[in-house]
């Protein structure tokens, strides 16, 4: 079928795949990292606990099976090493055959662990590199031109995408239709980078100007993806504009990182497509059976998006094969941010010595200027931003957090940016309080070197120490 491949776009695949590939590696090198505390047998939320609670077929993973750290560490850096040879271009050295199952090694591994990764892994970027990822493996290498069904799914992701986050902004926070949601935005972000607070000082026209401009690439540019080249190119290079943007302006994981990725498989690169043989019948066969499959899964994402209910990062089948997508449909005016302190005090009281603890991307002393760490994703700053702003949303970890700083676990410091305490000498007591963030103005800045002010608002949580529990951790 001469219609079925699209070899003008043999470079904009090459680019897609070793970016994705990019990806697929910070992912994966973030599980490595970060497990232990989070999940693993003696972790905040052990995985074990979930599996026995959570059947296969609603959450299918490899550790339903079998699971022990040391598998979980084995699977994670395999999917590391995986990543690494995609990035390298391994695939482009097999036949066809073998570069599909290849490229759905690192799906099935990251699906493994999103699947029981239960809040930690409860964020709409998870399932957009699931979706991305399943599809990638279609999309063939060198030894055959790149599958126009494969181009076109592709772009209806980033149509939903950018256009489900256009969407959900004009349904939520009605300031979203005044232009006025990033006067507060960059002050109340989850994780703010090391430019936020120079974006947030920009001039409120400028703020306006931003807010339409984001209007128009996410409810207007999706829509051009469809059209011809050039003008499908054109509006796959502005969404990269402005995730670029997004980029320099917060952390993001690396939910702003993948948009980009999608994008490049939209642009036609210049250049002379070398010449390949035609596509095999058993792959044609194969494309548009999944091809089927994922448009008939589209049903319920294309019904959120377009009902007044609409809902953000959800995932309806237990592969993340299709999702729904969205961002910040609501603003926060206030920044809260939730203050770990331990004493080594007998007795707690309000004027003993507390120490905080520093965490490694979230707010806490008003004199550390924030980092850059998006594409890499710290999931419990993440979480301690949710915390702030309820304790609902901590009820299932944070008391596991508490226990593991009363005794000091190895891995849950290594989270942190610093302890206040020598590991072999733990707080007898953990308290967390809640105050009130705002970025300080060019004027205090000067003055004082700290880019926030911050005011105590209450008690989070009061003195705790472990009263008799075992050393079980």
């Amino acid at each position: 079928m001469d219609w079925f491949t699209a070899p003008e776009y043999w470079l904009s695949r090459l680019v897609f795949q070793r970016a994705l590939a990019a990806v697929y590696l910070v992912a994966f090198l973030t599980a490595v990292s970060q497990f232990r505390p989070l999940l693993g047998e003696r972790g905040m939320l052990p995985i074990p606990h979930y599996t026995r609670r959570i059947p296969f077929k609603r959450a299918p993973s490899l550790f339903q099976w079998h699971y022990s750290d040391r598998f979980f560490a084995a699977c994670s850096w395999a999917g590391c090493a995986v990543s690494a040879g995609l990035l390298a271009g391994v695939d482009g050295l097999l036949p066809l055959w073998g570069a599909i199952p290849l490229w759905l090694v690192p799906w099935a591994l990251y699906l493994s662990i999103v699947n029981v990764g239960q809040t930690w892994y409860a964020f709409g970027w998870e399932s957009l590199l699931l979706e991305t990822g399943f599809l990638a493996a279609f999309l063939g290498n060198g030894t055959v031109a790149p599958p126009v069904v494969v181009l076109f799914l592709l772009r209806w992701i980033l149509f939903r995408v950018e256009f489900g986050a256009g969407l959900i902004k004009l349904r939520g926070d009605a300031c979203w239709r005044k232009l006025t949601c990033l006067y507060y935005h960059h002050e109340t972000q989850p994780m703010p980078g090391p430019l936020s607070w120079f974006f947030h000082h920009l001039p409120r026209p400028l703020h306006r100007a931003e807010v339409a401009a984001n209007h128009v690439t996410q409810l207007v540019v999706p829509v051009l993806l469809v059209t011809p080249q050039p003008i499908a190119s054109g509006a796959a290079a502005l969404m990269i504009v402005t995730q670029l943007w997004l980029i320099v302006s917060g952390n993001f994981s690396w939910l702003n990182w993948i948009t980009v990725v999608l994008a490049l498989s939209a642009l036609r690169l210049p250049t002379t497509a070398p010449p390949v043989p035609g596509a095999p019948l058993w792959y044609e066969v194969l494309v548009l059976a999944v091809g089927a499959l994922l448009l008939s899964l589209s049903y319920h994402p294309v019904t959120n998006m377009i009902s007044r209910r609409q809902v953000m990062n959800r995932s309806f089948d237990p592969l993340h094969l299709v999702n729904t997508y969205g961002a910040f449909g609501s603003v926060s005016r206030i920044r809260y941010e939730v203050v770990v302190e331990g004493t080594l005090d007998d007795v707690p009281r309000e004027d003993s010595h507390w120490r905080e603890y520093e965490f490694r991307g979230k707010p806490g002393d008003p004199r550390h200027w924030p980092r850059q760490f998006a594409p890499y994703h710290l999931r419990l700053d993440w979480l301690m931003w949710f915390a702030a702003l309820s304790p609902a949303y901590a009820g299932e970890w944070f008391g596991g957090l508490v226990e593991r700083l009363l005794v000091a676990d190895r891995d849950t410091l290594r989270l942190l940016r610093r302890s206040p305490f020598p590991p072999d000498t733990p707080p007898r007591f953990v308290r967390a309080r809640l105050f009130r963030y705002r970025y300080t103005t060019w004027r205090e800045l000067r003055e004082t070197g700290a880019c926030w002010e911050r005011v105590y608002v209450r008690e989070y949580l009061p003195p705790t120490r472990l009263a008799g529990l075992s050393e079980r951790l």
